[in-house]
């Protein structure tokens, strides 16, 4: 072997082929998870029948939700983007398919006057969560066929319009408002960073927002949210229950928290301290750093979704670019949207902080997600290693 060839190989392998910063990432999102969900659960599942007074009882299933979201990811990047790419319009139908089956009375599940799931024995599917996941590659997908359009308004948006309209009408069947929000963000951003005509793009996001004025309106439970969450100590018992309760943990964790484990607003006061208000338990616990730990880590995680998503567009991989990106803005919008509700920013809504609060279906979808941009920019490392070979 040559001194040329002996120097050019330890180059060529020092060159990683995947994103460990993104991976160590999720990775410590997910065990963090794990270790404030068994803080957050310990005492709801010693005094429940229905865990069999297990203390460990949602520590075991989100151990096992997260050995499931992990296998299914590996299997997932495993899988080329150009296959993603074909299998987008029929993942999609698949999704609506799942959204419309979960509202047929008998095979639904109806948990708390909404019904989202899909009894699989010892495991619930959730469909509105994989819809996020598949809403992307449609999305990604739409707009790359669609490019030529994006400048009309009867060829390039009037389809994704109906698309987005039919996902939104099983959704809010179910009813699942905080969904149909991501979702819209999802598709609005592909849209947009796909080249939308801007007056067909301001005018539509003046749409939205009369339309989502008008829902909450006509709902009677989604006005009381709002009345709650313009004054939750009104009525501390009533509608701003949740509120006040999350704001109590926030006020008592101060900078550095009580000590994990020390949370008392878990004990029976804070509802749904395991999944929606996961983080007030995080600040009750570890104060003002933990909050901003968190919010660092999220803020890292779609700050690097976007850069591979750029560096696939700086090779006119447009589909790839869409879908990273469009990953970055669904953890990105739903994180913030749970982040604003414990805080007492915005309205109360069902949504779970991604890769941490407790739920299966979600973190499965959060898992895939995850591994679809590993593999973006793992085939983006490989073509650009590839053009510099040659």
């Amino acid at each position: 072997m040559s001194a040329a060839t002996a120097a050019a190989v330890p180059r060529r392998s020092a060159v990683p082929e995947y994103d460990f910063v993104l991976m160590w990432i999720a990775l410590i999102l997910l065990a963090f998870g794990l270790v404030m969900v068994y803080s957050a659960s310990i005492d709801i599942a010693e005094g429940s029948r229905r865990t069999g007074h297990n203390s460990a009882y949602f520590l075991i299933r989100q151990a096992m939700f997260i050995g499931l979201g992990i296998a299914a990811g590996f299997a997932a990047f495993q899988v080329p983007m150009r296959e993603w790419q074909r299998a987008a319009p029929w993942l999609f139908i698949g999704g609506l398919g799942l959204l419309a089956l979960v509202l047929i009375p008998g095979i639904g599940r109806n948990v708390n006057g909404s019904q989202r799931w899909l009894p699989l024995g010892i495991l619930n599917l959730q469909p509105s969560e994989l819809m996020k996941l598949v809403a992307v590659l449609y999305a990604a997908d739409y707009t790359v066929r669609k490019a030529a359009f994006m400048h009309s308004f009867r060829q390039g948006f009037m389809p994704m319009l109906i698309v987005m309209l039919l996902t939104g009408f099983l959704l809010l069947s179910e009813p699942d408002f905080g969904a149909f929000v991501v979702i819209i963000a999802i598709a609005m951003s592909a849209l947009f960073l796909g080249g939308l005509n801007l007056r067909i793009f301001a005018g539509l996001i003046v749409l939205l927002i009369v339309g989502f004025v008008a829902l909450i309106w006509s709902s009677p439970y989604r006005l009381q949210r709002i009345v709650g969450f313009m004054d939750p100590w009104a009525d501390p018992f009533g509608k701003g229950y949740q509120l006040s309760h999350a704001l109590i943990a926030f006020g008592r964790g101060q900078w550095f928290g009580l000590g994990l484990g020390g949370s008392v607003e878990k004990l029976f006061y804070l509802p749904e301290a395991h999944t929606d208000f996961l983080l007030a338990v995080i600040a009750e616990e570890l104060g003002f750093v933990g909050v901003l730990a968190v919010i660092l880590l999220f803020g890292w995680l779609v700050l690097r979704a976007f850069q591979i998503g750029r560096q696939a567009a700086v090779l006119e991989r447009h589909f790839c670019a869409l879908t990273a990106m469009g990953v970055g803005v669904w953890l990105g919008v739903q994180a913030c949207i749970n982040m604003g509700v414990n805080m007492g920013l915005l309205p109360t809504k069902g949504l779970t902080l991604p890769l941490l609060s407790f739920g299966g279906s979600g973190i499965v979808a959060n898992c895939i997600a995850i591994a679809l941009l590993l593999r973006v920019d793992h085939e983006t490392r490989c073509l650009m290693r590839g053009k510099k070979g040659a």
